[in-house]
């Protein structure tokens, strides 16, 4: 299944500032699961929303396929990936 696909099924949650497959900038330098640091203003994509939009999963580039679990406060709005 392409992601293309899987954005449009995607469930909707109003609630959440952010939606899944955004794209979202750090305000603050945030530590990915593995332990490396990510820089404030790096941009990546939103991949999971947790309690209603108190907190974000989002995935970088680099280091490659990083993830970090950030708060709301601490992302700003980059933009929407297109399909």
């Amino acid at each position: 299944m392409s992601v293309e696909v899987l954005y449009h099924w995607r469930e909707e949650r109003p609630e959440a500032p952010f939606r899944e497959l955004d794209e979202a900038r750090l305000l603050a330098d945030a530590v990915t699961l593995d332990g490396d640091t990510i820089a404030a203003w790096t941009i990546g994509t939103i991949v999971g929303i947790w309690r209603n939009g108190e907190a974000y999963e989002v995935e970088f580039a680099e280091p490659m396929g990083a993830l970090c679990t950030v708060e709301a406060g601490h992302l700003a709005y980059a933009g929407r990936s297109a399909p």
